[in-house]
């Protein structure tokens, strides 16, 4: 007589196992989302645009201390543009990545762009002249007596000079001077903070 085998019982599943799983996919989704978004800000500042915050006077009254801006790094530089700029042999930070590899971060200023390559640039009691055409002070804000001798920008010179006459150091010092293509970072496009002071500069 054949004997009937019991089967076994197919095992109980584990209470509790699904919804672990379910909880590591969503942490694994939100973790890939906020990966994401993090290399699409250092795309999006490293190419396209980048926050920088004013630190000092020397813009008044067109921005002021501690305001935040968004610039834009690509586009076409005009007289009159507000621009970041760095200037030579002013640095913030050296990195030595190897013997042959050093990185290099630049201390950064916003300036008002006023001559291109080509133009001429002269500065007589305080007074800035550009392609011999007297360009007026910024309201309210002064100069002061610091002559430049009338001269003609190469092709890669830029002339850069704070609203704030009066007490900006710029293009007009010694040591700085005109500055080259390569040390414009970009334009000022909009005022984003302090919220009450949110404006455009174009």
């Amino acid at each position: 007589m054949s004997r009937l085998q019991e089967l076994p019982k197919p095992a109980a599943p584990i209470q509790g196992q699904p919804k672990k799983k379910g909880a590591l996919a969503i942490v694994s989704v939100i973790l890939d989302l906020i990966l994401t978004l993090a290399l699409l800000i250092v795309l999006v500042t490293s190419f396209w645009v980048q926050l920088v915050r004013v630190d000092g006077t020397s813009m008044e009254n067109t921005l002021h201390d501690q305001e935040i801006l968004l610039v834009a790094r690509k586009g076409e530089y005009r007289r009159g543009d507000v621009v970041i700029c760095w200037y030579p042999r002013r640095t913030e930070k050296t990195f030595q990545l190897s013997a042959a590899l050093t990185l290099t971060k630049h201390t950064v200023f916003v300036k008002r762009l006023v001559a291109l390559p080509g133009d001429s640039v002269e500065i007589r009691q305080g007074q800035l002249y550009v392609n011999d055409i007297l360009v007026p002070n910024p309201a309210q804000m002064g100069s002061v007596p610091r002559d430049f001798a009338r001269r003609e920008l190469g092709k890669n010179e830029y002339f850069v000079i704070g609203d704030n006459r009066r007490t900006s150091h710029d293009s007009r010092a010694m040591d700085v001077g005109p500055i080259t293509g390569n040390m414009l970072q970009g334009h000022v496009k909009k005022v984003i903070w302090p919220l009450n002071r949110i404006r455009d500069m174009e």
